[in-house]
């Protein structure tokens, strides 16, 4: 009797399963298509935010060019070191000989981020791939990379990655929509031969089947924070190009910020675009160069510490720890972000002027840091003559008055009113510094011997004053 009872529930149990309703099988239902081109302001402001606060971060040029290092055949090139294969002409066989030979033993990942949180940046853009082609991971759609054409063998971009993680720092990747390496992207043009036919045609075909390809391994495999785009002014890379491009970098990572690189409407080296039209990109790129004022959009300044994005071994023109200070501060008080550049060598070392400025620039910024991070342009003017900078820390009262010239026994500014009975500091001297506000003369500080005993030999003086908002 057990026996029937034990087989008629079981068979029940079956068609019970059998018989699930249909309901209960939903099918998938399409993807809506989100178009990233029309985004809503508030959600743009808070992907922007983290960056905006950020201010500070590390522009790494490095790949195969580092090998010659700005020589070839035994001579200095003109030129900048990552140039050298198109300003030379060198032909693409024997340019790959300086890939075969890239073997950057002494690169260490965690050392690299160390020195340049050190420093006070916040994030970190590296060349996954420049004009020359190579790239610096195992990508799957070619084999001139670092793990099948190099002896070095293993991933550049995942050490940095991790690196970054573990250390709290934005990770971020540069990657050129130019390619003097790729017989589709008019390589043998940059290599001095004469333009191929159907160019137009044979470029959109590297677009989808190369290009777009490598973008998806970056961003599925290292997760970066930003795409920092270029060699977008190639001829046959069009607007609607750059365009469905920016489209599918955000659909592959809603968050990650893109430059305005990604399209066609950068004006010149100043960066920003040259007029409304709907050109894509997160952010303006000025080269080499600081805004003159403040600007409505976002904008990064990028720069070198010598002459050169790309390791050069005669290129000693090296900017003053001081310069790069005043740039930074320059930039964060016009709105702007500032993007150091270093170029290590081929064997993975950090040139030693580079290393000095940064740990110059980081002694600074554990003082002064607070006048830069989180900070905006002030309403009432971002500067006073040509040595003086404000920023105001958002959401604050708190305004910051940074000079490049040592003060005296006193230090003078006519834009700042602080707050009644407010205490004004000098950072990195721990009492509050006596003054007084006149219409006629402005704010006025005493600054005690001891006080700059205190800052030492500083690249810049900040005074920090809580103000009577604009």
């Amino acid at each position: 009797m057990k026996t029937l009872q034990f087989a008629v529930l079981t068979a029940l149990l079956v068609t019970s399963c059998k018989q699930k309703p249909k309901a209960e099988e939903k099918k998938a239902e399409p993807k809506e298509t989100v178009n990233y081109l029309e985004e809503p302001k508030e959600a743009f402001d808070e992907r922007m935010a983290w960056w905006r606060d950020a201010r500070f971060g590390m522009f790494i040029h490095w790949g195969a060019y580092a090998v010659p290092a700005g020589r070839y055949e035994g001579k200095e090139v003109n030129g900048i070191g990552e140039w050298i294969m198109h300003n030379v002409k060198i032909p693409i066989d024997i340019y790959e000989g300086y890939a075969k030979e890239f073997n950057p033993t002494a690169f260490n990942a965690e050392e690299w981020v160390t020195r340049m949180k050190n420093a006070g940046m916040k994030y970190m853009v590296i060349t996954s791939k420049h004009h020359d082609g190579f790239c610096l991971w195992d990508s799957g759609v070619t084999d001139y990379d670092i793990i099948d054409f190099s002896p070095y063998d293993k991933d550049i971009l995942k050490a940095l990655s991790d690196a970054c993680k573990a250390q709290g720092v934005k990770f971020g990747l540069y990657h050129s929509i130019m390619d003097w390496h790729h017989p589709d992207a008019q390589a043998d043009t940059y290599a001095g031969g004469e333009p191929s036919e159907n160019n137009e045609e044979r470029f959109a075909d590297y677009l989808e089947s190369y290009l777009k390809p490598q973008l998806k391994e970056l961003v599925g495999n290292y997760d970066p924070a930003i795409l920092w785009f270029d060699g977008e002014w190639e001829k046959e890379f069009t607007h609607e190009q750059g365009q469905e491009l920016y489209q599918y970098v955000r659909e592959l990572k809603p968050g990650i910020i893109i430059n305005n690189r990604v399209d066609k409407g950068r004006k010149g080296m100043q960066g920003m675009n040259k007029d409304d039209s709907d050109y894509a990109g997160d952010f303006g790129t000025p080269e080499q160069e600081i805004l003159d004022g403040i600007s409505d959009l976002d904008w990064e300044s990028c720069m070198t510490m010598n002459d050169t994005w790309g390791y050069k071994t005669d290129d000693r023109n090296w900017k003053s720890s001081a310069e790069l200070v005043r740039n930074l501060v320059d930039a964060a008080a016009k709105g702007g972000n500032y993007l150091l550049n270093i170029g290590p060598d081929a064997s993975g070392n950090i040139p030693e002027a580079s290393m000095k400025r940064l740990e110059d620039i980081g002694e600074w910024m554990k003082v002064n840091g607070e006048a830069v991070y989180g900070t905006e342009s002030p309403k009432s003017g971002y500067k006073e003559g040509d040595n003086i900078r404000f920023t105001r820390k958002k959401g604050t009262p708190f305004y910051y008055a940074v000079t490049f010239e040592k003060p005296g026994k006193t230090f003078q500014v006519e834009k700042l009113k602080p707050e009644e009975g407010s205490e004004v500091v000098l950072l990195g001297y721990e009492q509050p510094l006596e003054w007084n506000y006149s219409e006629e003369s402005g704010l006025t500080i005493s600054v005690p011997e001891e006080a700059l005993r205190a800052t030492g030999n500083t690249l810049a003086w900040t005074f920090k004053i809580k103000m009577v908002t604009d």
